[in-house]
């Protein structure tokens, strides 16, 4: 039985539609805490990437350089969107794989090596990937004053532009 990890999926699905949304819509060289956006977006994808399944048993990506994957240190490569996006379909792809892949007992269990259960891995990813969406999109709406669309339900995801139709001129000033 596998009714969990269905769940799991489809509640998944609008976490990797919104940060797609935050890419296609952020100012990649805009500062935030320090380092441009990019970063803060490869850093979610990274951790969706290693985190999500288990971090113990984890391959860096071909392209991965080290510290890239922590926006507070320096590294000297950079990721265009396009590439982020890329790599944003595989740890997509991969995720969705590792959900089919498990029975709902499984999320019980500790992966070899991780001191977390599947569920408290997958449950720290969610968390993780919203709150440096919601980051990015913060960015945005400082910036331009547009709101990026914001998907809660896959069945309810209309493709119709990255914003809402509605937005302010210029940047929001605090």
């Amino acid at each position: 039985m596998n009714d969990l990890c269905k769940i799991i999926k489809e509640v998944v699905k609008p976490n990797f539609l919104n940060i797609r949304t935050s890419i296609q819509s952020y100012d990649r060289d805009a500062i935030c805490y320090g380092a441009p956006c990019w970063r803060w977006a490869y850093h979610a994808l990274h951790s969706a990437d290693k985190w999500f399944i288990n971090p113990w048993d984890y391959e860096e990506p071909d392209f991965h350089a080290e510290g890239m994957d922590n926006p507070e240190k320096p590294c000297d490569k950079v990721l265009s969107d396009e590439e982020l996006l890329a790599y944003l379909d595989k740890v997509e792809q991969k995720t969705y794989d590792y959900l089919d892949s498990l029975t709902d007992d499984m999320l019980y269990e500790c992966p070899e090596g991780s001191k977390y259960t599947r569920m408290e891995l997958v449950l720290r990813q969610f968390r993780h990937i919203s709150f440096h969406t919601g980051m990015l999109n913060a960015q945005t709406i400082l910036q331009t004053g547009k709101f990026p669309m914001w998907v809660s339900e896959t069945s309810q995801y209309i493709d119709d532009g990255v914003y809402f139709g509605r937005y302010r001129k210029g940047p929001t000033k605090l």
